[in-house]
């Protein structure tokens, strides 16, 4: 099988090496239209859905197959639902009719002050779990520089 997935690559490889040397120069206006980069954008999604799909099976391979996994992943999910609520509860509703009223003469950009309180709620998302994960590398390191 392995022997089978490394000429695969090398074929893939080689069929991609093969096209980006037909491509057409940039100063084409048509560039964008050539064969060339139309089958190496199907190779491209092709391999995109092979990734996907390979992690998503074992992944849940891996999460049917190891004991306590479950739980854990619930309790992950369950975190991240926490979390989520929490930063949903903290974008001001009054801030996000502000800035959405702020944009109503401009055509070019629609937004509603929903619109605007989910980008702050996945602002607030971003901040915690960033916060979360300094304090979860910082704080072994400095536990084990004074517990010696």
């Amino acid at each position: 099988m392995n022997k089978i997935i490394k000429i695969a690559l090398i074929a893939i490889g080689l069929i991609a090496a093969i096209l980006w040397f037909s491509l057409p120069s940039g100063d084409d206006p048509d560039a964008i239209n050539s064969g060339a980069m139309n089958f190496m954008f199907i190779i491209m999604y092709l391999l995109l859905a092979i990734a996907v799909v390979t992690s998503i099976v074992f992944g849940l391979k891996k999460l049917l197959t190891t004991q306590g996994s479950i739980k854990k992943t619930l309790f992950a999910v369950g975190g991240l639902a926490v979390v989520v609520a929490i930063s949903y509860g903290l974008s001001s509703g009054d801030e996000a009719q502000m800035v959405a009223d702020s944009f109503a003469g401009n055509p070019n950009i629609e937004t509603s002050a929903g619109t605007v309180k989910n980008v702050g709620m996945g602002l607030n998302v971003f901040f915690i779990l960033t916060a979360v994960a300094v304090v979860l590398m910082v704080f072994p390191g400095l536990k084990k520089l004074f517990v010696k």
